[in-house]
């Protein structure tokens, strides 16, 4: 082969690989389609960590059809209740964080396990990504319907003679944070009874088997318009015209950081390192559903519930100044490492 043959050659093999790697870089900088881009494309699972029934299963349901429809893929609720909300929680922290499985679940309970399991299976705070906020509506203390004392102030009166038994459906709750406060405050005696829920609760307080309980107005509407317990008193939320008659902490001189930042809420997260479009997404639709969703604003109704969802940083302010408070009370009640 002569000289020039091979020179050409290798000037026609440069040539070509010049070229190859432009169409390479123009390729690098034309925009592709991101995983977010693409999602979803197949169904979504909602975790929750209440069982079947509960208010925070009602509201996931809820959610769960708005958003389905409006991202074109099926959304199923799975429960899985126990652990203090932490099985739900480790299984979606532990999943990958590709806009496929979220948590629905009490944030009280994110709130309180690193204080009150003895080894928590996540951390809450790092290993899961908040996505919106809905409360649970107005919070109602409820007594056996034959209960001596009519109202709060009669309650605590004979507490103070005698110690009252108290339902509590969950170890570290807010509703038993407010009572050892409104103990400590007042000098009156409650002897807490632990519950799984309240489910579980409701009907020893219907029997009488204990005096006073609370939970959402969904649980306890139907069974106060019935007469099977009395309302005593909202014991978040605020007051309501569809209850006049019905009392907040305020009305009975109590105030303070306990009683205005333990309130009840469902969340939605997803798993640490969800794609911000995604979370982006979501938070959206979240926030569209309070308004939009039929069901939703059905269930925000039997609630009792006429709070708007928070979002973004005003969650994670949310988050920042109820969750301290919460860990702080329990650690001062010693029920740090009881579970």
């Amino acid at each position: 082969m002569t000289e020039q043959k091979k020179t050409t050659i290798t000037d026609q093999a440069r040539r070509q690989m010049l070229a190859a790697g432009a169409v390479a870089a123009s390729a690098s900088l034309m925009p592709r389609k991101s995983f977010a881009d693409k999602w979803p494309s197949k169904p979504i699972r909602f975790m929750c960590a209440q069982a079947p029934g509960a208010s925070t299963d009602g509201t996931a349901r809820a959610f769960a059809d708005y958003l389905s429809t409006h991202l074109g893929v099926a959304i199923a609720v799975e429960n899985k209740p126990g652990g203090a909300g932490m099985i739900a929680a480790e299984s979606v922290a532990r999943s990958a964080p590709d806009g496929y499985t979220f948590l629905v679940t009490l944030h009280s309970q994110l709130a309180q396990a690193p204080v009150l399991l003895k080894k928590p299976p996540i951390n809450p705070d790092t290993e899961l990504l908040p996505i919106g906020e809905i409360s649970t509506g107005r919070g109602v203390m409820v007594a056996r319907k034959d209960l001596p004392a009519r109202n709060f102030p009669e309650l605590i009166e004979m507490a103070k003679r005698q110690p009252i038994t108290v339902g509590n459906y969950s170890i570290g709750s807010g509703w038993q944070l407010l009572m050892a406060e409104v103990a400590r405050q007042t000098g009156a005696k409650f002897n807490i009874v632990n519950y799984r829920g309240t489910g579980l609760m409701t009907p020893d307080l219907i029997g009488g088997q204990i005096d006073i309980g609370a939970g959402s107005m969904a649980g306890f509407g139907n069974l106060i318009e019935r007469g099977s317990v009395r309302a005593l008193m909202f014991i978040s939320g605020g007051k309501s015209p569809r209850y006049p008659d019905l009392l907040t902490w305020e009305d009975f001189g109590f105030r303070g950081e306990v009683f205005s930042a333990l309130v009840e809420c469902n969340m939605l997260l997803a798993p640490a390192g969800l794609p911000k479009p995604i979370a982006d997404r979501m938070s959206s639709l979240y926030v569209e559903a309070v308004e939009k969703s039929a069901r939703v604003r059905a269930l925000r109704h039997t609630l009792v519930a006429d709070d708007r969802p928070l979002v973004g940083k005003e969650l994670q302010a949310f988050i920042k100044s109820s969750w301290p408070i919460y860990r702080k009370l329990s650690v001062e009640l010693g029920l740090a490492g009881t579970l």
